[in-house]
């Protein structure tokens, strides 16, 4: 019996820790603010709704001298997401990444372009409920001088009253797993996915 009390314990314990740890996930998940700055490039990870319109905004406003989509379908055509318009911002310093398809590939290629052009400070680009996972992991894929500077996009389906929602709290839990998982991977191996700065482009 007392075995069986241990046991109710332990998973009593765990429960509680996982609870204060999702809630603490979806409160810094809510706080993070856009903000108002000029970074040597702009870093979209392609595939959520907004994010490539947002990310283009701040290109033609001149809040980056780089702009790199990436994720971005092997199908489409840089004219098919960016538009010349007559007065405006070109399209020569948009690039195009065809090959990643999830984030930490997403971070894997983003790096190789980074270090090609020398770049020193990104503003990231995703939804909302992914920026967590996605900044630890380009935190950790890239090298450490690069200065990374969170900009959240929202989405429709990820509500502020998330506890009664019930598909804004599956999304923010099953980021919370993620995030969790990458945590916990980036213990195991630290700094191996990491290049030295001026080192040849990786892909």
């Amino acid at each position: 019996m007392s075995a069986l009390k241990g046991f109710v314990s332990l998973v009593t314990i765990l429960l509680l820790v996982t609870a204060v740890l999702f809630v603490d996930f979806v409160y810094k998940t809510f706080s993070l603010r856009q903000k108002d700055l000029k970074t040597d490039a702009i870093i979209v990870l392609a595939g959520g709704r907004g994010r490539i319109e947002e990310g283009i905004r701040l290109y033609r406003e001149n809040r980056g001298h780089w702009l790199f989509l990436i994720g971005v379908d092997p199908s489409v055509r840089k004219g098919d997401l960016f538009r010349e318009r007559r007065g405006e911002r070109g399209g020569e310093e948009v690039i195009l990444e065809k090959v990643s398809r999830n984030t930490l590939e997403n971070a894997l290629y983003a790096r190789s372009l980074i270090v090609q052009h020398n770049i020193g400070s990104i503003t990231l680009i995703t939804s909302r409920y992914h920026m967590k996972r996605a900044t630890l992991i380009f935190r950790n894929t890239l090298p450490p001088e690069i200065a990374i500077y969170p900009h959240p996009v929202d989405s429709r389906n990820l509500q502020e009253s998330w506890w009664s929602h019930g598909g804004s709290f599956r999304l923010l839990f099953s980021e919370f797993y993620k995030y969790c998982m990458f945590r916990f991977f980036f213990l195991v191996a630290p700094g191996e996915l990491r290049p030295l700065m001026g080192g040849t482009s990786q892909g």
